[in-house]
Parts: C-alpha cells; sequence; structure tokens
C-alpha cells in the first residue's frame, strides 16, 4: 500500500525532501569566520633573509651605491683603488656609461650593488640586468649582517 487511507477517504502521500537549513547555517558561520580571519593575515608584508661573508669575497671590486632619489655613486673598493673616492652620478644613464667605461678598463672585477632600503626593487634589478648586458659576469648584492 503506497497510499495510506484517513478518515475521510482521502489519501496522504509522503513528501521526501532534504531540510537545507542546517546546512545553510553551518555555512553562514564559515562565512562569518573567514570574513573575521581574512584581515589578520597580511600577504605584503616578507621576511627578507640575512646573509653571511662569502668565503672568499673579492679583493677589488665595482662599488655601486643607489640611492632612492634616483642618484647613485660609483667607485672602485679594494687594494688598489680603495683609497680613492666614490664618483657621484646622476640618473641611470650616466651610471652605466661609467660603469662601461670602467668595465673596458678592469674587465675582470665584479660588481657590488648596495641600494637604500627605501629605493623600489626594480629600479635594483635594472642595474643587475643592464650591468649583465655591458658583459658583467659577477654582479652581488650587497646585504645586512
Amino acid at each position: 500500500m503506497a497510499n495510506t487511507t484517513m478518515r475521510g477517504g482521502r489519501s496522504r502521500k509522503f513528501k521526501s525532501e532534504i531540510n537545507v537549513v542546517p546546512y545553510i547555517d553551518v555555512m553562514l558561520v564559515l562565512l562569518v569566520i573567514f570574513m573575521v580571519a581574512a584581515p589578520l593575515t597580511n600577504p605584503g608584508v616578507i621576511d627578507l633573509p640575512t646573509a653571511a661573508k662569502s668565503n672568499l669575497p673579492p679583493t677589488e671590486y665595482i662599488q655601486i651605491s643607489l640611492q632612492p632619489d634616483t642618484s647613485a655613486t660609483i667607485g672602485i673598493n679594494g687594494q688598489n683603488g680603495g683609497g680613492a673616492q666614490p664618483e657621484k652620478v646622476g640618473g641611470r644613464a650616466a651610471l652605466m656609461q661609467k660603469l662601461r667605461a670602467m668595465h673596458e678598463k678592469n674587465g675582470k672585477l665584479p660588481v657590488m650593488i648596495s641600494a637604500d632600503k627605501d629605493i623600489k626593487y626594480d629600479e635594483v634589478i635594472q642595474v643587475i640586468s643592464e650591468a649583465k648586458k655591458i658583459g658583467i659576469d659577477r654582479v652581488g648584492l650587497a646585504t645586512r649582517q
């Protein structure tokens, strides 16, 4: 008997449907939890590593210092050129001309770039890229210890 009879002679049919109200309640609670927890994580903060001294640092190298006001200084540090005062150059074009001249004079000198912490990362990468285009094989970054 699929249908059951009632007093009035009417038949009653069973309803077979799922009650979704508890599922909606759980989903709303999860939504609130994720909305509260999302601002607590900050994906923009990066903890940069520090570096120790290398085993065999170069005795002589070209030092490039980058400042946030788009000026730079360039000079040769080390045993022979360590006493010379670094030369202040204007923008990146003047820096690359001076670097090219130094590289032509001393072709095997590596380059050490020390950039201010407020400088844009892209500018440091551009200087590294242009130094590689000139033909400088060894380019390093100065770090805090």
